[in-house]
């Protein structure tokens, strides 16, 4: 029987097809996204010469969130760190908040990286959203950027109140590297006796550096962010250790050996995608470990389908489901 960590035979790696809208747009995505990602490529991302960032005005929304950057310690003996905090405009009282970490495979991005889709859900359910900036690999690998996320979720937590968001009601969550760092986040306050949180939103998460499945052998050289893209992202965060015996559960969350006790889960990722297979059997192992996940697995997405085609069939469907699971959760 073929299991995930083994290389499957030759005339099994045939990929699945990509969503009909998505492969009509993936020609014009592949023009300014290359599909395989080299370390010479990566000072160019980090430039900003790909990723937009949008200004104060598009993240107020017509004036639905009021803005702020907030600068807040960082881990112990490092650098200060940025929030940036969106809230409805003209509510008061405390609000449940996303804690927001973005995306880009951890060597690109900012807190601003991906966040008007977030913002967009937020305005829809009355959230407040912190989004925070991490340190990027490879000028600082693990455990640098996940120990800058876990120092803005403590303080976040701790001044809850004078930022107007309820304690007991921050979820984690973010795409890609950013679900990575989420679910890592989550381990960290678990295992820390950190805050205690609400859920944790892991959209096509990037959470095992062995980079060996068959999902990612399948789609080597296709669609977005595939095995070379991975194995550099990997590596820039962990160096010789990365597919190593030796990488922490804190980096790699498909590492953790223990996934009791962690609040409720959101995993999806699509069909055609590398991230496939890790994120559906770390949503099997959270179950397995008697907690509560809800996964979807979106026929024919590439990596990111929503964000990049956000006008599909498919990528409103997957945006529906997370604003309903998110709804679900905090009615609780």
């Amino acid at each position: 029987m073929t299991t995930p960590s083994s290389p499957p035979h030759h005339d099994r790696l045939s990929p699945p097809p990509f969503d009909s809208e998505l492969a009509a747009a993936l020609a014009i995505v592949a023009e300014n996204i290359p599909s395989s990602l080299l370390p010479e490529m990566i000072p160019g991302l980090q430039s900003g010469a790909v990723l937009m960032r949008p200004s104060d005005d598009d993240l107020r929304r017509g004036g639905a969130f009021e803005i702020e950057e907030r600068t807040v310690p960082g881990p112990e003996g490092a650098p200060d760190i940025s929030l940036l905090i969106c809230r409805p405009a003209g509510v008061t009282g405390p609000i449940p908040a996303l804690y927001n970490i973005h995306g880009g495979g951890m060597v690109m991005g900012d807190n601003r990286t991906g966040i008007e889709a977030t913002l967009e859900t937020a305005q829809e359910l009355g959230l407040a959203v912190v989004s925070v900036e991490y340190r990027l690999a490879p000028e600082h690998p693990h455990p640098a950027p996940v120990e800058d996320c876990y120092a803005g979720l403590v303080w976040t937590a701790e001044h809850a109140e004078e930022i107007g968001v309820d304690r007991e009601r921050i979820i984690v969550g973010g795409s890609s590297a950013g679900g990575g760092l989420s679910a890592a986040v989550a381990l960290l306050a678990r295992d820390r006796g950190g805050p205690a949180l609400a859920g944790q939103l892991l959209a096509c998460p990037m959470l095992d550096d062995r980079n060996d499945t068959v999902s990612s052998l399948q789609m080597a050289g296709l669609g977005v962010w595939d095995r070379t893209s991975n194995d550099t992202g990997w590596t820039a965060l962990l160096g010789e250790r990365r597919g190593g015996p030796d990488v922490s559960p804190y980096a790699a969350p498909a590492r953790a050996e223990d996934l009791s006790g962690l609040p409720p889960a959101f995993v999806d990722v699509g069909s055609a995608e590398t991230f496939r297979d890790e994120d559906v059997a770390y949503a099997t192992r959270i179950w397995q470990a008697g907690g509560q996940a809800e996964l979807h697995v979106w026929p024919g997405g590439f990596h990111g389908f929503d964000i990049m085609v956000p006008q599909a069939a498919i990528s409103q469907a997957a945006r529906a489901a997370r604003t309903d699971w998110l709804r679900r959760l905090l009615a609780r």
